[in-house]
């Protein structure tokens, strides 16, 4: 019950910091946030499961027991981990305690009300990363939304209401258009042949072959079609997948920091982790079938999005864009069907979330210290802000993928499974075309660099600008470790990863 414990405690300490006044709420919303951290990593150090959640494999941390009939089928509360899920609970767990400390300088006003929130957007996503069972997923999903549209809307910047709303209705349509894809499929095409929307059971009846059935007039392979793209579009717009993409920059732009920190560390995994559970492990055979297609969209995001962050002149911006590139990669590997594609993919939505996440903090440090995000109106912070400057370039080096960092290792297994892919025809030339991104990457950040932290200093305001307190730069510092720890020491994570993404590729290599 350490699933259910952890996401009850977390709900309870959000309720609790909601209630706590302005002035502790900052350092009680961090000391409840360790109890996930601490427990994560105990579940971490504990794992045993072996497989893949969807397949038949051996969860660890399982419960299961039925919650209610609706319509002849069987809700049940149903939670484990395997190899996928267990690193981004993690993932999810560690960056909110960061991203809560982080909040300390920047977030002043309606105190207990931010970090309730950003516990409360926890609990929902150790809920949805966890859950088995369809309806109760479906829930977890949903409610994650909502402190995100309020930590957007309420301690955003000047165009937030703009920013909420567009993030809210994009994202909430999408999930319509993915409910109504996965419903048709299950309750119209697989029908009296499975009596619940356990993710396991259904993923085992579509594997099985003939158990789909006509509906709506739609033969059994058209409907899985049909499903399959309502699916894959419900969850491209959350990665999000280019040119899906366009509610990113202003959510990222307007949100507050922290905010900012979750919803690229943690909230555009939603989508891939979706991606892989359900249209990559429960449709395999229509995702072999527009491999070129979903490998096209991916080679795209990545230069496309490259190619946009190239053009901004806000710090934040910049970062926002680099997410759509590197969920690019992430497609990719996906749609390889390879075990070193695939897992390096799962990887990477690790990897991209710390280094993501120590790029947007250490934009808001120097945000908090600058009041200024546009690239031309600072340059010189290196003699200012030497330690944070410092840490800013580490994370950008990471995000070019520099060896003995999470980005290198994790790109790394990407290109070597799309590039041996025996599913995208012409393989090797989508892998080159996303490699080259990389250049892309590389240029627009020590484009950005050169102009902002080094040179003569200037700034174009009149700020005090000096060393950032120890509680901006700890975080900063903590992720940085860890990028490089899972750089230089990948299998902490890839090990349990392959061994769950093995039965989706048959373990061929």
């Amino acid at each position: 019950m350490i699933i259910e414990t952890l996401i009850g405690f977390t709900f309870v300490a959000a309720l609790l910091t909601l209630l706590v006044p302005d002035e502790v709420a900052n350092r009680v919303g961090a000391a409840l946030s360790l109890v996930p951290l601490v427990g994560t990593l105990w579940m971490w150090t504990q794992f045993d499961g072996s497989g893949n959640a969807l397949t038949g494999g051996t969860l660890s941390f399982e419960t299961q027991f039925d919650l209610l009939t609706l319509s002849g089928y069987q809700v049940q509360w149903f939670t484990g981990v395997d190899g996928i899920s267990l690193p981004l609970v993690v993932l999810t767990a560690f960056l909110t305690t960061l991203a809560i400390v982080s909040a300390w300088t920047p977030i002043d006003d309606r105190q207990s009300q931010f970090y309730g929130l950003m516990l409360l957007m926890e609990a929902n996503l150790l809920g949805m990363f966890t859950a088995l069972d369809f309806f109760v997923w479906f829930v977890f999903w949903e409610a994650t939304l909502v402190p995100m549209y309020f930590l957007i809307g309420v301690w955003g910047g000047p165009r937030r209401k703009y920013a909420a709303i567009k993030f809210f209705v994009y994202t909430n349509v999408a999930s319509l258009l993915m409910f109504v894809g996965f419903v048709a499929l299950t309750f119209g095409g697989l029908g009296d042949s499975i009596d619940t929307l356990a993710l396991p059971e259904v993923a085992m009846a579509l594997n099985a072959g003939g158990n789909v059935s006509s509906f709506m007039g739609l033969a059994p392979g058209t409907l899985k079609l049909v499903a399959f793209l309502a699916m894959f579009v419900g969850f491209a717009v959350k990665v999000p997948v280019a040119p899906l993409h366009t509610w990113l920059p202003d959510a990222h732009v307007e949100a507050p920091t922290p905010a900012s920190v979750m919803l690229a560390g943690v909230l555009l995994k939603m989508g891939t982790y979706a991606m892989l559970r359900f249209n990559f492990t429960m449709l395999p055979d229509i995702a072999s079938d527009l491999a070129v297609l979903i490998a096209a969209l991916g080679a795209f995001s990545v230069i496309y999005g490259a190619i946009l962050a190239l053009a901004q002149e806000d710090l934040k911006r910049i970062v926002a864009y680099s997410s759509v590139s590197s969920m690019g990669y992430v497609l990719l590997g996906l749609i390889a069907y390879t075990e070193f594609g695939v897992a390096g993919a799962t990887f990477q939505m690790i990897a991209h979330g710390l280094i993501s996440g120590l790029m947007f903090m250490a934009v808001g440090v120097i945000y908090n210290t600058t009041h200024t995000r546009m690239v031309g109106d600072m340059s010189g912070l290196a003699d200012r802000m030497p330690v944070t400057v410092g840490i800013f370039v580490a994370g950008a080096f990471g995000y070019m993928g520099l060896p003995l960092m999470a980005g290198f290792a994790g790109e790394y297994f990407i290109f070597v499974g799309s590039f041996h892919s025996t599913v995208i025809p012409s393989a090797p030339l989508f892998t080159a075309a996303a490699m080259f991104g990389i250049v892309i990457v590389a240029g627009y950040l020590l484009l950005a660099m050169q102009r902002t932290l080094f040179g003569p200093f200037e700034l174009d305001a009149d700020y005090e600008v000096g060393a950032a307190p120890f509680h901006d730069v700890a975080p900063l510092a903590v992720l940085l470790l860890a990028v490089i720890a899972l750089g230089v020491a990948p299998d902490l994570f890839f090990d349990m990863i392959l061994n769950a993404i093995a039965p989706l590729v048959g373990g061929g290599a």
